[in-house]
């Protein structure tokens, strides 16, 4: 026995001795077709299991997928209880489950999970590993686990060369460990009318345009601010204004009109001209022509006190640079994966929201940022491709046996 395994063994011997915490896990009876158990470190690769899994069943409608841990609520998705690490029953209760395919996202390790499924003949997908430690619930007494559950897995998908190497100095091997992206939610871009979008192309052509999106009627004030600001220095600078809620564009629409700016009401059926200074949309429902018309989109919800801030994937898919402020904590990896790219760049409020709008809505500065963004989403988009032909290839090959 190696060092590795002996690691491993000497963890889940603690574990038996050990006591579980909470209830035991009430589990559906397992389906008679294939099963796909995805686990969620985190509340980003829960949505992008979740987006996952909803291609997967698209593509194959026999196939059953499971999820657990930070999953989303959506139609469709079935969520199930996380099993415990160090309880006996639930591990020897997932080895009956026997899930064909288990796809585990992130840095924290459950040996004893990981171990269960590995013994029930799971073939087992690493998703999003960084360069970082993994950690593992175990006293410091006991040898690190981590290396020999690593190599529980047929395939490691990292999120980089330097995440691949410290795989390796593991002792790892390299047929098993595949450069990768961050695995992102990469659900379908928001859809428009061709027709519409031509047309509205063709009358804004020329002008500088800027949007901001599911904005909050207590930041539409840093909105206007920074508008007027830009718009010093760009006199034909067209905002795009639409509300989170469009029970807000009324009292919007007031405040415009009291700042004496020219509109085009779009639920009421204008048209933008070469005045109008503010497109006010009635919300968020046609943001897929918005996004594809301005190259430059701050994103609301992130400037008022107490926001969690939106869902920045949404505008870097059709190509808009993001502007967002300080406010996004139910989004922050998304941002700060962007961030890293060069495809977001944070605000603190309407002073330097317009001074950001005034330098990037030059076509070129735009343009570098949403080319960022656009490799941030079409990469994690290939990895998805990848793990989705890895998977179908694993159960026709089962099928076969």
């Amino acid at each position: 026995m190696t060092r590795r395994a002996l690691s491993l063994s000497a963890y889940l011997a603690y574990a038996r001795s050990a006591s579980a915490s909470g209830e035991a896990p009430n589990w559906p009876a397992r389906p008679s077709g294939p099963l796909v158990w995805g686990f969620a470190e985190d509340r980003e690769t829960g949505r992008a299991l979740a987006s996952l899994a909803a291609r997967l069943t698209a593509q194959r409608p026999e196939i059953t997928v499971w999820l657990s841990g930070r999953i989303p609520s959506r139609p469709g998705l079935t969520t199930v209880p996380m099993p415990r690490d160090m309880a006996g029953d639930d591990l020897r209760r997932l080895r009956q489950l026997r899930p064909d395919v288990t796809l585990w996202t992130g840095q924290a390790l459950r040996p004893g999970l990981l171990s269960a499924l590995a013994e029930s003949g799971s073939h087992m997908i690493a998703l999003d590993l960084a360069d970082a430690p993994f950690p593992a619930e175990a006293p410091r007494w006991l040898p690190d686990p981590s290396p020999a559950v690593l190599a529980l897995f047929d395939s490691l998908y990292t999120t980089g060369q330097e995440a691949s190497r410290r795989l390796r100095r593991l002792g790892l091997e390299s047929s098993r460990v595949h450069d990768a992206t961050p695995f992102l939610d990469t659900e379908a871009p928001l859809d428009c009318s061709d027709g519409l979008h031509e047309e509205i192309a063709s009358l804004l052509a020329g002008r500088p345009i800027w949007l901001a999106a599911r904005v909050r009627p207590d930041e539409a004030r840093d909105v206007l601010m920074a508008h007027r600001q830009a718009s010093r220095l760009a006199h034909r600078l067209l905002l795009i204004l639409a509300p989170a809620d469009p029970a807000d564009a009324d009292r919007i629409a007031a405040m415009l009109r009291r700042d004496q700016m020219r509109i085009c009401d779009w639920e009421n059926g204008d048209m933008p001209d070469e005045n109008t200074q503010v497109l006010l949309a009635g919300g968020p429902d046609e943001l897929g022509l918005w996004y594809r018309l301005a190259p430059l989109a701050f994103l609301g919800g992130s400037l008022t006190t107490g926001g969690v801030g939106e869902d920045p994937f949404e505008a870097a898919a059709l190509g808009a640079a993001v502007l967002y402020g300080p406010n996004v904590g139910a989004h922050l990896g998304a941002y700060s994966r962007l961030v890293s790219a060069g495809a977001a760049r944070i605000v603190r409020d309407g002073d330097s929201l317009g001074t950001a709008v005034s330098h990037l809505v030059a076509p070129d500065q735009a343009a570098a940022m949403a080319h960022a963004g656009w490799d941030v989403i079409s990469s994690s988009a290939r990895l998805v491709d990848r793990v989705l032909s890895e998977i179908c290839d694993t159960l026709d090959e089962r099928a076969k046996t």
